[in-house]
């Protein structure tokens, strides 16, 4: 966490194709992505205390390239918890969404459980991290609550920090953890009062209506600032809940392990019924600018495949194409050295003599509905006898050097 930080280029990548949204509602600023097919029930992601929305977003990649919806969100300004269900509620019918998956992680989870206790009609199914059902720990930890919203910034700043376990740690556990500080460094005094108010204001998780089978609880077994006590009581409310658990991936296993948790969240939509849409999602054009809104998500440009001239969008046939092959930044040049049948062809011979490596690269199978003029065609085909010869050449000195080395030995 020392020294200059550099943001990784997948965040780069991300931010640079999926759009921020900032809208009022209120007197409440929320801040969120929104990203994936809008037909598609969202899983909503809430953060901890340290994390803001940019911290899934691994998620939102990696699972709207699939066909599915996903929507993170920063936590408001609200300073306490039925002030939180009445602005998450009130957020939710601003973006016109009725019936939500979420994965709260920390405090996030801590208040998308009380809000499917409160709002159970809305509430589908909940994933789990490394949360809790009460607060009185953390109201003992932090005597000095109630003067909370007057303390200077660079304090509240270093107070969060602190439950943030410091080195050594193995380079992705590190990774998460600078990114997540950098965000921390993001957020202003008023966000950081509000959210160590609802950390410490006296709250309790009641019973849901939600039944066992439609929770999945995902943990991480080294280490965590939510002590483990926490998290067995969770594991024993809910004893019907599906268990994930992670062999290691410290506070934050959603930027540290995000294959494993992406998996587990996509094993979970598909076990409550929620059906991804891959043939909603468009492909983004190899090198495209900027980011795109989450209108143009549901949209499927007719024109699309006259205005784009690379040959890999053209054999694409259907819709069904996920943005996986799009979205990250290696993925275009993979997905189109694997589909394309008229690339160029590389063949390598390499020829090895008196310790000096040779690379003749012949390229061959040009496209096929490239002009090849006779000259072309005349220094391949001499090019083709040169690597012939050489490979003569080189298999029969290869030859008499074994017989040299018999003989040797047989004189030995």
């Amino acid at each position: 966490m020392k020294g200059v930080y550099s943001a990784p280029g997948d965040y780069i990548y991300f931010k640079s194709q999926v759009p921020l949204h900032k809208i009022p509602i209120g007197t409440k600023q929320w801040r969120y992505y929104d990203f994936g097919p809008k037909a598609v029930p969202p899983l909503i992601c809430l953060p901890g205390t340290a994390g803001t929305a940019d911290v899934c977003y691994k998620q939102i990649m990696s699972l709207s390239m699939k066909g599915y919806r996903v929507i993170s969100v920063d936590i408001p300004r609200v300073w306490n918890h039925h002030e939180w269900i009445q602005a998450f509620e009130k957020f939710l019918d601003a973006i016109d969404v009725h019936h939500i998956h979420i994965y709260g992680t920390s405090l996030g989870g801590f208040l998308a459980q009380l809000f499917a206790q409160h709002r159970p009609r809305r509430v589908r199914s909940l994933i789990l991290s490394n949360t809790f059902l009460d607060t009185r720990s953390f109201s003992a930890a932090m005597p000095w609550a109630p003067i909370v919203s007057w303390t200077p910034s660079f304090l509240l700043k270093r107070y969060v920090l602190t439950g943030i376990r410091d080195g050594p740690h193995e380079p992705f556990i590190a990774d998460s953890v600078d990114f997540v500080v950098s965000q921390v460094e993001t957020l202003s005094r008023e966000d950081l009062a509000s959210r160590l108010t609802l950390t410490a204001d006296a709250a309790s998780v009641g019973p849901l209506l939600l039944t066992d089978s439609f929770i999945t609880i995902l943990d991480t077994n080294d280490y965590s600032a939510i002590p483990q006590q926490l998290k067995d009581e969770v594991s024993e409310r809910y004893p019907g809940a599906r268990r994930a658990q992670l062999k290691t991936g410290g506070d934050f296993p959603f930027l540290s392990r995000p294959d494993e948790v992406n998996l587990h969240l996509q094993l979970h939509l598909r076990r409550v019924g929620v059906e991804a849409r891959p043939d909603l999602v468009p492909g983004i054009p190899k090198g495209g600018s900027g980011g795109s809104s989450s209108e143009e998500n549901e949209k499927k440009d007719p024109e699309a495949p006259a205005k784009d001239e690379d040959p890999a969008n053209d054999d694409r046939g259907s819709s069904d194409n996920p943005l996986a092959e799009s979205q990250l930044p290696h993925a275009p040049e993979s997905s189109q050295s694997h589909s394309l049948g008229d690339q160029l062809v590389s063949n390598a011979i390499v020829c090895h003599f008196s310790n000096v490596h040779m690379m003749v690269s012949l390229h061959s199978g040009f496209l096929k509905n490239q002009h090849t003029t006779p000259t072309e065609t005349v220094m391949r085909l001499c090019a083709e006898i040169f690597a012939l010869h050489l490979l003569s050449f080189y298999v029969g000195s290869l030859y008499i050097s074994l017989n040299c080395n018999r003989r040797v030995g047989q004189v030995v």
